[in-house]
């Protein structure tokens, strides 16, 4: 069973592109017209991993200009308005130790809002990052990036949706017990029959499920069960640049009936094919050249096939060493939207690339996730 797409929204939906480009002052105007429409929203950033690696968890400091792709001053600039950000931990982690390394990212994301309490807030509902978006800070929601951090235990699974997480990626770069990386040899067929049980209980929590990392074959089975519309948090377009993290197009065209959200990431290895060959090799050459018009080609392919309520920005920052020219930190999202106004989009349609329709599928789930904690589950163990 899947969800259908709700065809209301707050976002008006205006005429196709015009073909004709529109000045630099008028592209500008509606990219200032679009972040007034929607807060922009970014699925996948694993600043808590790099503090994790760098700073030995602390907060201090972040107020400051740092060598890393995120810092305070910078998603100002960016205009963030929310941030999932990842609770990670390497799929080397397993058992009680994956556990532990995942409820310490939890932790880094609460004592961040808690040390800068003028910039970022905890949020779990839609309702929460309107209220953030009217107070002027950033709201800070929590994505758990692959199945493993849970150790094979619903009770876990059950907890973090306690502690605000929102969505489970169900893989990350290798298979978990119960469902199919996109970048491990398949063992599964997709899901195994635990993996169905554990999407039906990420529907009853009203976490969403996160289809990025999985391979092909997972992603129709989630989207074959599911009841609730699901998310790529950061992944980009298999017909545009081939590689395993990216999703093809007979999954995308799905999306439009589950009402899910790709979320378009910024790796460069998934945004050009020229750099993916030059990354897989000895890297003897100067890096190819991968820029921002690059990303906004997968914006638009994804934008074609799965429909313009169906897109989202994950940029993945602090996730990787590189990123394309004008988005090398998380100041560069409005460089992206620029792009995109200069192509033709209307305010209307970056809105709902920004944040409008991340937004729509929270809400589609907030009540799930509200309310779950008085119903029983048959996901015990």
């Amino acid at each position: 069973m899947t969800a259908r797409t709700d065809s209301s929204s707050a976002v008006p939906f205006g005429t196709a592109p015009s073909s004709s480009a529109p000045s630099n002052a008028d592209a500008l105007a509606t990219v200032a017209a679009a972040l007034d429409l929607a807060p922009l929203i970014d699925g996948h950033n694993d600043w808590a991993w790099e503090c994790r690696e760098n700073r030995d968890y602390s907060v201090e400091g972040l107020d400051g200009a740092l060598a890393t792709d995120t810092d305070i001053d910078r998603l100002r600039a960016g205009r963030l308005g929310g941030q999932f950000w990842s609770v990670y931990v390497e799929d080397t982690l397993d058992g009680a130790d994956a556990v532990q390394g995942t409820l310490e990212q939890v932790d880094w994301v609460y004592r961040l809002a808690a040390r800068y309490p003028q910039t970022f807030v905890i949020a779990t509902s839609a309702a929460d990052v309107e209220a953030a978006r009217a107070s002027g800070r950033i709201a800070s929601l929590l994505g758990a990036e692959g199945a493993h951090s849970l150790n094979d235990s619903p009770a876990v699974l059950r907890m973090l949706a306690r502690l605000g997480v929102r969505y489970l990626t169900l893989t990350h770069v290798h298979n978990t017990t119960w469902a199919d990386s996109g970048t491990d040899e398949p063992v599964h067929n997709g899901l195994s029959p635990r993996g169905v049980e554990y999407i039906r209980e990420l529907n009853r929590l009203g976490m969403l499920v996160d289809l990025s990392h999985v391979s092909p074959a997972t992603a129709h089975a989630a989207l074959d069960i599911t009841s609730a519309p699901v998310i790529f948090s950061h992944s980009s377009c298999s017909a545009v640049t081939a590689d395993p993290r990216n999703v093809p197009d007979d999954v995308l065209t799905r999306l439009a009936d589950n009402g899910g959200v790709l979320m378009v990431t910024f790796v460069p290895q998934f945004v050009s094919a020229d750099y993916a060959g030059w990354f897989g090799g000895d890297r003897s050459t100067p890096a190819p050249r991968v820029t921002v018009a690059q990303v906004a080609d997968h914006v638009e392919h994804a934008r074609d096939v799965a429909g313009v309520r169906h897109i989202g920005l994950g940029g993945d920052f602090d996730g990787t060493d590189e990123f394309p020219e004008e988005l090398e930190g998380v100041d560069g999202y409005p460089a992206l939207l620029l792009e995109l106004a200069r192509r033709g989009w209307t305010a209307a349609e970056l809105a709902a690339l920004a944040g409008a329709n991340v937004l729509r599928v929270l809400r589609a789930t907030d009540a799930a996730f509200a309310g779950h904690d008085g119903e029983l589950t048959r996901l015990t163990r």
